[in-house]
């Protein structure tokens, strides 16, 4: 029975997709819910399964097409056998499997072709022994006989263009749907916001502490959840935002909308972009279900996971660029939201204190903030209250 394979339902905010990769090819045999294509939006990357066992029949759309809510992309055969099943059992003696006997998804068959990689020399990891792109951006040459080719990138996954000495190379790809969609925003909040970057730095020494003494038996009592930093500065700035409600508002037209809970963002880098999943009323949830949201959330991200509705609304925003190293940066603000909170490395720093020097764990913060609604007062204050919680962790528990 033939069954039409139709991309996903847009919500109103998503105009249309494009297909992005097909991890099946036409003929090929697909069990039941296994990945047949992922649709590329402006937020995400949504992945369309197989209904049943059976083959790919016909691709209506190949990789790079725009698709619209619930058009159909391809037709699939319900309980056919594959075209591959059927073949002479003398090719199974075959000496050696060729690139036309070997599993492989559309876009490793791409970058095989582009990086000059024979098939043959690539482990499969996907379902079946599939060659995966990854599987071909991990791969490594045992000893290369000769100067190395002009490879290009793909355009959702950076790779190095490794060319011969003295050669200059150039490749043009098309943008991703999710990067222009991130510069459109970008733009958007540094052209239509008055935006302002206050600073301040937090001594990390009570927190560091504090995690040190009851890492393992956090662990232990919630499940493996580990106790990270992330989690006291969502705990923190909820308290802060509930001190400062403009910090939590955003500008509808010439309306301010305050919002009566606080859904903090917590920004992600992935390969294709950063994306931000949303912590659903946060302060009502425990430091342990924070850090298992955000760790949970992380792995999603990385695995093209996340769904619309993990990245839609949010109130507030938080972005962590320490864990890459950063010292200090400038965060832009994530529309219509009105302000957004930047972390930043822990670095020894000699610091007065009591009158002598002493070496701390300090950590640099910066709040960008929309000086339409919110007073330069009120964002010192916030980042203020966000510096006295963190540097006494007690006062989160007590909410003082």
């Amino acid at each position: 029975m033939s069954i039409e394979i139709k991309a996903p339902t847009f919500p109103e905010s998503v105009a249309d997709g494009s297909i992005a990769t097909w991890h099946k090819q036409v003929g090929e045999a697909v069990l039941r819910d296994e990945p047949l294509v992922d649709i590329e939006t402006d937020k995400v990357v949504l992945e369309v399964v197989a209904p049943a066992d059976g083959v790919l029949k016909e691709i209506l759309k190949p990789e790079g097409e725009i698709v619209l809510s619930d058009e159909v992309v391809a037709i699939f055969e319900e309980g056919a056998a594959a075209s591959a099943a059927s073949a002479p059992a003398e090719a199974e003696a075959a000496p050696a499997a060729s690139a036309q006997d070997l599993k492989i998804s559309p876009a490793a068959r791409k970058m095989l072709e582009e990086k000059g990689i024979d098939a043959a020399a690539v482990t499969g990891t996907g379902k079946g022994g599939v060659i995966t792109k990854e599987d071909v951006v991990n791969h490594k040459p045992a000893a290369p006989t000769s100067a190395p080719s002009a490879v290009a990138a793909k355009p959702s996954t950076p790779v190095a263009v490794d060319v011969p000495a003295g050669e200059r190379v150039e490749k043009r790809v098309p943008m991703t749907r999710l990067r222009k969609r991130i510069a459109e925003r970008l733009l958007e909040a540094t052209h239509t916001t008055a935006m302002l970057t206050t600073f301040n730095e937090v001594n990390m020494k009570p927190v560091m502490d504090l995690r040190s003494q009851y890492k393992d038996l956090f662990e232990k009592s919630h499940n493996g959840t580990r106790l990270g930093f992330m989690g006291f500065f969502v705990k923190a700035a909820c308290e802060a935002l509930k001190r400062f409600p403009a910090v939590n508002a955003s500008i509808d037209g010439d309306d301010v909308v305050y919002h009566g809970f606080q859904d903090v963002g917590v920004a992600v880098s992935t390969e294709k972009g950063l994306v931000v999943p949303v912590l659903r009323d946060a302060e009502n949830m425990s430091m342990a279900k924070i850090e298992e949201k955000i760790r949970e959330y992380g792995l999603r991200a990385k695995d093209g996971k996340l769904s619309m509705e993990d990245m839609t609304g949010g109130t507030f925003t938080i972005t962590n660029g320490g864990v890459f190293g950063s010292l200090l940066s400038t965060p832009i603000l994530n529309p219509p939201q009105t302000a957004i909170l930047g972390m930043h490395k822990i670095q020894d720093r000699p610091m007065a204190v009591n009158g002598e020097v002493v070496i701390l764990p300090m950590m640099y913060l910066a709040l960008s903030y929309d000086h339409r609604l919110v007073d330069g007062k009120d964002a010192v204050q916030f980042l203020v209250a966000i510096k006295d919680l963190i540097e006494d962790p007690a006062r989160i528990l007590l909410e003082v």
